[in-house]
C-alpha cells in the first residue's frame, strides 16, 4: 500500500493496543499501491568501473545476472557467493588470482566469465560442486593457466569453454566425457598434441589456432611395456575391462584415481602404465563442423595421441598404416 498510509495505519494500531478511543484513531482506508509504484526485484547489475563498486551496500539478493568487469578486482566478493539466484556472472578484466570453492554453491549458475585475470590454476574441488549440473558457459581466457585438474571433465553440463590465450600445456585427459560440449576454443596455447579422448568430441565449432603442435611420427613410438604385466596391472585392466564396480570404500584413494585415467588401446582394452604412445595425424573435421585454421597454411589437421596395451596391437597398426602410406 501507499507508504504514509500505512505507516498512519500502524501509528493507529499503536494507539488501539494502548488503549485509545476507536473515535479517535487516525483511520482511513488503505489502498493497494499502483503497480508502478512498487519497486520489482532487481535481477540485473552492470558495474564497469572501481568507482561505481559497492562498498557499503548490499548486492541484492534477487540478482540473477551480475557483471564486475575492470574493478581491479584481487579476489571475489564473498557477498556475490551469497546471490543464490545468480544464473550469469561476468567476473571479467580483473587481478583475480584465485577462485574460492565456495563458488560452488551458487546452485544456479549457469554462465562464468573469467576473461582477462590472473588465475594460474582451476581448482578440482569446484568440479566436485553443483556446478556440474548447472555450469554451460565456462570462459577461461587470457589467464596463466597451464593445465586443467582430471575433475574438470566432471563438468559435464558445458556447452561452452574458452581457454583462449593461456599457458596450456595439455588440455584434460577425459575431456571426451563433456558430451554437451559444442563450442571449444584454445587458440594461442602451448599444446604440443591432443588427447587421446579427443576423438569422441562432437563440436560445431573449434578454434586451436596459434599452437606449436609437434609433428607426428607414428614410427618412433614411446614404449613403456612392462613384459610381463604387473599384477597390479592385470588387476586395473580387468577391473575396467570387465566393468567391475569400485570406489574408496573399496580400494585406495590413489588406485581410485589411477583408475580413473586409464587408457584406452586401439583394440578397444584398458591399459593403465604398461602400453605404447606414439601421436598420429586427425583432421579435425572429424570433431567439428567449423574448424579454425591450425595454422596460416590453411591446416585443419592436428597430433593426437594414440595407445597401445602390447606389441601385438601396435605391430598390426602398423602394418596398416604402412600398407596406407605406400
Amino acid at each position: 500500500a501507499n507508504a504514509s498510509n500505512l505507516k498512519n495505519f500502524l501509528s493507529a494500531v499503536r494507539l488501539a493496543h494502548q488503549g485509545t478511543d476507536i473515535g479517535a484513531l487516525p483511520l482511513s482506508a488503505l489502498v493497494p499501491a499502483k503497480t508502478s509504484e512498487v519497486e520489482k526485484p532487481k535481477t540485473k547489475m552492470i558495474i564497469t568501473s572501481r568507482r561505481d563498486y559497492p562498498l557499503t551496500k548490499n548486492f541484492p539478493y534477487s540478482l540473477e545476472h551480475l557483471q564486475t568487469s575492470y574493478c581491479k578486482l584481487a579476489r571475489i566478493d564473498m557477498r556475490v557467493l551469497c546471490l543464490k539466484k545468480l544464473r550469469k556472472l561476468d567476473l571479467s578484466h580483473n587481478h583475480i588470482k584465485q577462485l574460492p570453492a565456495t563458488i560452488g554453491d551458487l546452485i544456479c549458475l549457469q554462465e562464468l566469465n573469467l576473461h582477462d585475470n590472473h588465475l594460474e590454476s582451476f581448482s578440482g574441488a569446484l568440479c566436485n560442486t553443483t556446478l556440474q549440473k548447472s555450469l554451460q558457459f565456462l570462459d577461461l581466457s587470457q589467464n596463466k593457466i597451464k593445465a586443467l585438474p582430471i575433475q574438470f571433465c566432471q563438468l559435464r553440463e558445458l556447452v561452452n569453454l574458452k581457454l583462449d590465450d593461456n599457458e596450456l600445456i595439455r588440455l584434460p585427459f577425459k575431456i571426451g566425457q563433456l558430451d554437451h560440449l559444442r563450442f571449444l576454443s584454445a587458440a594461442r596455447n602451448k599444446l604440443p598434441f591432443l588427447p587421446s579422448d579427443f576423438r569422441k568430441l562432437c563440436l560445431e565449432n573449434l578454434d586451436l589456432f596459434g599452437n606449436p603442435f609437434e609433428q607426428p611420427n607414428p614410427l618412433v613410438p614411446n614404449i613403456q611395456l612392462k613384459i610381463p604385466l604387473t599384477l597390479l596391472e592385470c588387476a586395473a585392466r580387468a577391473t575396467v575391462n570387465y566393468r567391475i564396480p569400485y570406489g574408496c570404500h573399496l580400494l585406495p584413494s590413489h588406485l581410485c584415481e589411477d583408475l580413473e585415467v586409464a587408457k584406452t588401446c586401439q583394440c578397444g582394452s584398458a591399459c593403465l602404465s604398461s602400453f605404447i604412445q606414439i601421436t598420429v595425424t586427425m583432421n579435425l573435421h572429424h570433431v567439428a563442423h567449423t574448424v579454425v585454421l591450425v595454422d596460416n597454411m590453411g591446416g585443419t589437421e592436428a597430433p593426437i595421441i594414440c595407445y597401445f596395451c602390447s606389441l601385438d596391437c601396435y605391430s598390426q597398426f602398423l602394418d596398416r598404416y604402412l600398407q596406407s602410406n605406400g
